[in-house]
């Protein structure tokens, strides 16, 4: 069986950001960063495919795909498999995450790969999951949040590293509150942003203010280091 998969979100940019765009070249500079850095992932991919390695899967949004970042390696996960821990060396990176991503997209396309991946005998050897910033930002997918991220969380393989929310409005309390839960019914290992692991942000976001930039991301690799000490391999 042949596995395709594309990062790219068919929705494309939201109207918002679009017009934005046009006004802000801080936000234009990073838009134009989605295509290439979804390609360049793609390219990844099939390399990890082809590796025979173990997978570390990535499942996300534009976070993951190092969105604001000055090279697609520079994220998070780039800068993670640049100094691994020892649960993750060894590990073949196949990042399905793509910008703009809901938690809906996770618990269809994102999981859906997932699942081909494994049926044609790659060996799944860790999951990491940083999703919810999309919906938490919109008020129609805001409402259904919690019930869209507690269905998910029933889903994913044992041993998923989640991340928490960073924000302080309520919906991402709430949203947290969900993760918690979910922690506490299944074996599975939160990774927290929460104030204070990610208190402070000057001089860490990319031009559109919003994104991460290398500096930003780095903070982010260390944190998920630190959780992945003694995380057992997924389900």
């Amino acid at each position: 069986m042949s596995f395709t998969y594309s990062n790219l979100n068919e929705r494309g940019p939201g109207r918002v950001v679009s017009k934005l765009a046009w006004v802000l070249p801080g936000i234009r500079s990073v838009q134009a960063q989605v295509e290439p850095y979804a390609q360049w992932w793609a390219e990844s991919n099939r390399r990890a495919l082809d590796s025979g390695r173990g997978l570390w899967v990535v499942l996300g949004d534009s976070m993951s795909q190092g969105i604001g970042a000055s090279a697609p390696d520079r994220g998070w996960v780039g800068q993670l498999l640049a100094e691994p821990p020892p649960r993750i060396e060894g590990l073949a990176a196949l990042n399905l995450s793509f910008t703009g991503a809901r938690v809906d997209d996770v618990a269809g396309r994102q999981l859906d790969a997932l699942e081909l991946v494994r049926d044609q005998g790659h060996r799944i050897e860790l999951v990491t999951l940083l999703i919810g910033n999309n919906d938490l930002m919109s008020p129609r997918w805001r409402k259904t949040l919690d019930a869209s991220m507690s269905a998910l969380l029933d889903r994913v393989p044992e041993g998923t590293v989640v991340a928490t929310q960073p924000g302080f409005q309520r919906a991402a309390a709430s949203l947290n509150a969900v993760i918690e839960d979910a922690v506490r019914r299944r074996p599975l290992v939160v990774a927290d942003f929460r104030v204070p692991h990610m208190r402070d942000w000057r001089g860490r976001l990319a031009q559109d203010h919003f994104h991460p930039n290398d500096r930003g991301y780095a903070g982010m690799a260390s944190l998920v280091r630190d959780t992945l000490q003694g995380v057992h391999s997924a389900g």
